[in-house]
């Protein structure tokens, strides 16, 4: 909270009906409440007191939030009710940008619009299927161009959705595969065409006395390879490991879909292996055991030690036979730049293709200044977006291409010149 000034309540200022209504907003937005949790809080800001906005938005705080991923949304929607007495205007802002003179120059933040979205619950929304002149007469809008509501949501940011459209996003993500090539081997198997079995065709020979009859073929045989995943859920890359999470449990679900195991690492502060919750069957299920497991969500980066921990513990049991690892993370990192550089190269030379996923690439100026990218870059063969369903849908597409690259020689060119 940055200010804490004597609170102003909305209108009709009645104690607990307006704590009863911002806690069926945080509801609609995501925060499972019940009356138990409703009376809690009255009781519990009857005792603390509102006279200061501080205690206040704590007291509520205490009673409503119970995981850290709550918390943002919890104090967009304080905010939006609370704070500021024209909250409609900025509610209906954060969800129509341009409609009827309520104008935004940005974005909504992280949140915002569920907060938003939450609190208006449909009420008072324009209708924009029916447009109409200042005059009253309708106007008529060729919509034939224009691209379908499922179009849109695929180009729309991860961070940007609300929670109907996560919802939606999540409906199409548990649809999508991620096909990989087959890896061929040195091992054989007995074919009706291909190259001739030499051993095969001359035993057949010896039992027809030294005739040979006919041939013999085999062609080799394929196997497919691991995937490896490492995924950075710290507070700047949550909404998107969340959305890029119910993506692997697609995959790693998908059966005859190529991979022989998926193995998915969570990292912020620490590493932890979530592959055996991936295994389950219900996503809500498998990533609430997942979010139960990692408790470092929304905290704080560590990428280089991780790192150090999964070459160390793990690289020797999951990196076999050829694995490809999807490393996705901002690469936002204060610890020492040449210790994540090595960690990194020893990864590269673990795995047969290492893809960095980064949402940071959605922005057409971004240039791998910070520390960490410009370490981790050179070592990585493809380094690609990964902040909308379109953006996955790309990497699906060409990650049995072993000369894709993705945006990684641009950015080393930036890089060089800067």
């Amino acid at each position: 909270m940055p200010e804490y000034a004597p609170l102003d309540l909305p209108d009709d200022p009645k104690l607990a009906g307006n704590i009863t209504h911002f806690a069926r907003a945080l509801r609609r937005a995501g925060i499972p409440i019940g009356p138990g949790r409703i009376i809690d809080a009255i009781r519990a800001v009857e005792t603390a007191g509102f006279t200061e906005k501080r205690d206040f938005y704590w007291a509520l705080h205490a009673c409503f939030v119970s995981k850290p991923e709550q918390r943002t949304v919890f104090a967009q929607i304080f905010r939006l009710y609370w704070r500021d007495p024209r909250y409609l205007e900025h509610m209906m802002a954060a969800m129509l940008p341009a409609v009827r003179g309520v104008q935004e120059d940005r974005g909504a933040q992280a949140a915002e619009k569920r907060a938003a979205e939450a609190l208006l619950d449909g009420a008072g929304a324009p209708d924009l299927d029916e447009p109409e002149a200042e005059d009253g007469t309708e106007i008529e809008v060729d919509a034939s161009l224009t691209m379908s509501a499922e179009e849109k949501l695929k180009t729309l940011d991860f961070e940007q959705m609300s929670t109907a459209e996560m919802a939606q996003a999540k409906a199409m993500l548990a649809r999508m595969r991620l096909p990989i090539d087959p890896i061929p081997t040195r091992r054989t198997r007995v074919a009706g065409l291909g190259r001739i079995d030499a051993a095969r065709t001359l035993r057949a020979a010896m039992r027809q006395g030294g005739e040979l009859h006919d041939l013999k073929w085999k062609t080799p045989r394929t196997r497919y390879p691991n995937l490896v995943v490492l995924c950075d859920i710290s507070g700047s890359m949550s909404q998107y490991s969340r959305a890029v999470l119910h993506f692997l449990h697609a995959v790693s679900n998908a059966r005859g879909a190529g991979w022989a195991r998926v193995h998915a690492f969570t990292f912020g502060t620490r590493l932890t292996n979530i592959s055996r919750h991936l295994d389950q069957r219900d996503v809500d299920a498998a990533l609430k055991s997942a979010g139960a497991e990692a408790q470092d969500w929304e905290g704080g980066t560590r990428i280089g030690a991780c790192l150090e921990a999964f070459n160390r513990d793990w690289s020797r049991r999951v990196m076999g036979q050829g694995a490809v690892v999807l490393l996705i993370t901002d690469g936002l990192d204060r610890d020492d730049p040449n210790a994540l550089a090595k960690q990194m190269e020893r990864l590269h030379l673990s795995s047969r293709r290492l893809i960095w996923i980064n949402p940071l690439l959605r922005w057409d100026e971004f240039a791998p200044k910070a520390r960490g990218i410009a370490a981790m870059l050179p070592h990585v063969d493809s380094f690609r977006a990964g902040h909308s369903i379109a953006s996955l849908e790309e990497l699906a597409a060409v990650i049995s291409k072993r000369d894709d690259v993705g945006d990684r020689d641009r950015l080393l060119l930036r890089q060089v010149a800067s």
